[in-house]
């Protein structure tokens, strides 16, 4: 006959190393986040760097073609995924050196892989027990962000107001699927990236001139009007929904 002390005693060890388990995937991106200042990286992905190092990354991205773009795409997967510093710089960098045709492309998947490992670790480690823990508040926003989410977080990725890592994290806590955070993470970033990748085909030009790209760009009127009439257009269902659902049916 099994001692129930030692029973829960196992019961609770077990819980504790679950618990600890869940939280080793938040832990290795704080880990590399801090280990990326702590070597100076942060002075790498810079353009001043890109600058002094065109020519160079131009033939290597000339000699190995593929390759060097699978090697960009794993590059800009760490740098979304650890929430480094410097995904705009990546961005016109990848237009520089691959087209912005080519680079648009590249950087999407790539920044949606790395926002959905990003999502899937802040998911695991602390999802859960944030909603398990949350007022009365919090789960009503929970509520009404799972009934729109794709519509909601296609419109924060398009209209860039917030930090990209706290677009990737919030969801997480708010119950999302993986498969709504990743589609309308794929589609809202479309836009952005374009744009910024745009401008990299124009960079060897504003190096020329002794001057640094303008990452304020996509807040120009002419770039940032079409780009909130898509977020209109998203948020249409979700207003629409909510008309109807006020608008008293008319008896028969």
């Amino acid at each position: 006959m099994s001692d129930p002390n030692i029973d829960t005693a196992r019961e609770v060890q077990g819980k504790s190393a679950s618990s600890f388990g869940r939280l080793i995937p938040l832990g290795i991106l704080i880990v590399g986040l801090i280990a990326f200042f702590a070597l100076g990286l942060d002075d790498v992905l810079s353009f001043e760097t890109l600058k002094q190092n065109r020519d160079v990354l131009s033939a290597w991205v000339t000699e190995y073609g593929v390759i060097a773009i699978l090697i960009f795409m794993i590059a800009y997967i760490l740098v979304v995924a650890f929430s480094l510093p410097g995904g705009a710089v990546m961005t016109i960098a990848g237009g520089f050196l691959f087209g912005w045709i080519a680079a648009s492309i590249a950087i999407v998947i790539a920044a949606t892989i790395g926002a959905t490992l990003l999502f899937l670790a802040a998911k695991t480690a602390l999802g859960d027990s944030l909603r398990a823990r949350a007022g009365k508040s919090i789960q009503k926003m929970e509520a009404g962000f799972r009934e729109n989410a794709f519509h909601y977080l296609l419109v924060l990725r398009l209209i860039p107001i917030f930090p990209f890592f706290l677009v990737n994290l919030v969801p997480a806590f708010l119950g999302v699927t993986l498969r709504t955070y990743v589609i309308a993470t794929f589609i809202g970033i479309i836009p952005g990236t374009a744009v910024y990748a745009s401008v990299g085909n124009g960079l060897g030009e504003i190096f020329d001139r002794g001057e640094t790209p303008n990452l304020g760009i996509i807040f120009e009127p002419s770039i940032l009007g079409p780009i909130l009439g898509l977020a209109v257009l998203a948020l249409l269902p979700v207003l629409y929904k909510k008309f109807m659902q006020k608008t008293p049916s008319n008896p028969s």
